[in-house]
């Protein structure tokens, strides 16, 4: 199915993101944890293309493994960073090869020291966007950033650069993660002032640890609430503890986002079955 149109109809949607295993590392790990994820019913699984700008081969795999053998709606991502303009071609006919129809395209994050972009590559994710809509009848997703994309500091520039994908093909935005509601609730504002109207779905990510999560604003630029810091301060040398106030704490979030008429929730699982079992737990009643 098409995820524009689950989120069309659908009252409340839910859905995962994995990773898929770095070069050389065992690819049974992921499908083992993907195989837990979908026993929570999903309405899709996103498939990212690797950390850091790095080209993954697996992602094709698991999103067939997704699509093809557990039966629920894969969500491939598709970057500009680690793919030519044959690449993509090449990829998204094996993406046609296995029923899949749903892609998110970004631009990536650039790795230090590279040059970018080489003559063959996408630039922009909305350049990504015009060539997927071009050779197939994909359902495409796109990025957003309520805190502003780190390498933009104009929100206006930043929203203008959104709606570029949005007019170029872009069906529904999944939102970088962030840990205040209310910086959502005025990006969504921001949003309807300019005209964008594909559905938004809220990116939550769980912390697991003090350290990842530290890494993980320093790369989107995500701010931690004064509530978010104290967990942390507090837990900092308690792993245990960190996981259970992070489950708890992105619960809370997400049933505020539902309560305020956020339709669409997608959560950075980091291949943590457990993380997804727990919050799955606590919105039980509020996603029905």
């Amino acid at each position: 199915m098409k995820i524009k149109d689950l989120l069309q109809n659908k009252k409340v949607t839910v859905s995962f993101e994995v990773f898929p295993p770095k070069e050389n590392a065992p690819f049974e790990p992921v499908v083992s944890a993907v195989d837990k994820l979908s026993i929570h019913k999903p309405d899709y699984i996103s498939v990212t293309y690797g950390a850091g700008g790095g080209v993954s081969t697996k992602t094709v795999d698991i999103a067939n493994h997704i699509q093809n053998k557990l039966d629920i709606t894969a969500l491939a991502h598709l970057t500009c960073v680690s793919s030519t303009k044959e690449d993509v071609s090449n990829i998204l006919n094996q993406l046609k090869a296995n029923k899949i129809e749903n892609i998110l395209a970004l631009r990536g994050d650039i790795p230090q020291g590279v040059d970018f972009p080489q003559p063959m590559h996408y630039q922009y994710a909305y350049q990504l966007i015009n060539d997927i809509k071009s050779q197939g009848d994909f359902s495409i997703g796109g990025a957003c950033y309520p805190e502003g994309h780190i390498e933009c500091d104009n929100k206006e520039n930043d929203i203008a650069y959104l709606k570029e994908k949005v007019d170029a093909g872009c069906d529904f935005l999944v939102t970088q993660l962030f840990f205040d509601n209310n910086v959502l609730y005025n990006f969504l504002y921001r949003l309807f002032q300019k005209n964008i109207n594909v559905p938004i779905v809220a990116g939550v990510m769980p912390v697991t640890n003090s350290k990842q999560i530290k890494r993980m604003t320093g790369l989107s630029g995500a701010t931690l609430t004064p509530k978010y810091k104290a967990m942390l301060d507090r837990f900092a040398d308690n792993p245990e503890a960190i996981m259970q106030a992070g489950i708890l704490y992105a619960s809370e979030q997400i049933v505020d986002l539902i309560s305020n008429g956020v339709k669409g929730i997608h959560i950075y699982t980091m291949n943590k079955p457990e993380i997804a079992e727990g919050i799955m737990k606590n919105i039980s009643q509020a996603i029905k």
